[in-house]
């Protein structure tokens, strides 16, 4: 597995009813409780790494451009790290050396989204049902 990080900064003003994305920034801008939210796009780094806000600071600017969201409300910009596998794609399938057990993990940062989908194909294949889609998902690409 690999990490892929991301960032968030809130901004005391609000000026949007629904998100936006901006692809030329590679950010999306969220309307928020405690005000706009401005997330950024994934980073391929260790876990331990110091944070690199450039794709952070892109996003304020181009976003400032448009919008008047002030300051930021913390005073250091979130970060988080989600494993993902090498392939971005989730691992789903019977576990190549054990008997009896099943994978369905390796979603990035899309588990609730994907999550329910790949469980209810693991289900079929359990149940002894075959699908193309899996083949292309089986733990089995990494061996």
């Amino acid at each position: 597995m690999i990490e892929k990080r991301g960032y968030h900064q809130h901004y005391q003003n609000n000026p949007l009813d629904k998100p936006l994305m901006d692809a030329s920034v590679g950010a999306v801008f969220v309307p928020m409780k405690l005000g706009m939210r401005i997330t950024t796009g994934a980073e391929l780094t260790a876990m331990t790494a110091t944070q690199n806000l450039r794709q952070l600071e892109k996003a304020e600017a181009g976003a400032r451009k448009v919008l008047d969201f002030g300051g930021p409300v913390e005073n250091r910009p979130w970060h988080g790290t989600r494993p993902c596998m090498p392939d971005m794609l989730p691992v789903v399938g019977k576990a190549p050396r054990h008997d009896g057990l099943w994978f369905d993990f390796g979603h990035g940062h899309q588990g609730f989204t994907l999550g329910p989908t790949t469980g209810a194909l693991i289900a079929d294949l359990m149940a002894g049902k075959a699908d193309p889609l899996l083949a292309a998902l089986s733990p089995a690409r990494f061996s």
